[in-house]
């Protein structure tokens, strides 16, 4: 196939061999097969911030670290080198997530390079050597559907021992390879303990795997294993061998999301004043 522009210079410097097929288009990125010697990888392209189709970019990046207190402030004014540096925080996300989590021992591919926005990683495959497909393309026991429910809800509290959150978890970012699910599509990954809606994503993930294995073991729709996690969690009590058990009795209190951004904004607002007010008597 034709060489996309923004896989050339991989192919240029040897960091690939062959670029075979395009695996998918997704809302921020697109995926190729590629040839890395004997080894056959995927190389996941990041679309420009332009032409993404993710809307609640902003949401999803509250509370990541950026690499020093003037990126901070930069980003913080949404000046033209703010812009930049959340961009670039974008694009690094995935990878610095993927490989976090590895750590963490969650099931997760693995990277072989981050380069001009093209990320390099394993190729998830079936027994037949194929692409794996996503949850949402299969078919499942009863059995197979309990089995795989609770090996996703394992990697989803290693991932909270972890400090990230998936936030768009569902059937269709989750590959079934030869042993079991793999999760995917990190790029918009939560930081648990710097997210006000931090608890509200994760509840989200989990009625979604809840709901989608659901529909081949009925049981698992009425199960809570979001909120016995997010329990756990705030408690300080959760392990990456935390025995669950589905269950919860209590309430969990939401934050008022609004109100917490509202005291952010006007705290902001003051300090830049009084930064403004400074300047100016320096230079009176």
């Amino acid at each position: 196939m034709k060489v996309p522009t923004r896989l050339q210079p991989l192919l240029d410097d040897g960091l690939i061999d062959e670029v075979l097929s395009q695996l998918m288009s997704g809302k921020e990125a697109q995926v190729y097969v590629v040839r890395c010697g004997d080894k056959i990888r995927c190389a996941k392209v990041y679309k420009e911030a332009g032409k993404r189709s993710f809307k609640q970019a902003v949401q999803y990046q509250e509370g990541r670290k950026v690499k020093n207190s003037r990126s901070a402030r930069a980003i913080g004014k949404r000046s033209r080198y703010g812009q930049k540096e959340q961009e670039q925080a974008w694009l690094t996300a995935e990878v610095d997530a993927l490989r976090r989590l590895a750590t963490a021992g969650v099931t997760v591919p693995a990277t072989h390079g981050f380069v001009d926005g093209v990320l390099l990683m394993d190729m998830i495959c079936d027994a037949d050597g194929d692409p794996a497909p996503r949850l949402n393309d299969v078919v499942l026991s009863a059995e197979q559907a309990r089995e795989y429910h609770a090996r996703v809800m394992t990697d989803v509290v290693k991932m909270l021992c972890a400090g990230l959150i998936h936030g768009d978890l569902s059937e269709f970012n989750v590959l079934l390879a030869t042993d079991g699910p793999v999760i995917i599509d990190l790029p918009q990954a939560v930081n648990a303990s710097g997210n006000n809606s931090a608890a509200a994503m994760l509840l989200r993930d989990v009625e979604n795997m809840a709901n989608y294995f659901g529909r081949f073991a009925p049981e698992l729709r009425t199960t809570n294993y979001g909120a016995e996690i997010w329990s756990l969690y705030e408690r300080g009590t959760l392990k990456p061998n935390s025995q669950l058990t589905g269950h919860f009795e209590g309430k969990l209190i939401s934050a008022d999301v609004e109100e917490v951004l509202r005291v952010i904004e006007h705290a902001r607002a003051e300090a830049e004043e009084a930064a403004e007010r400074k300047q100016a008597a320096l230079e009176g």
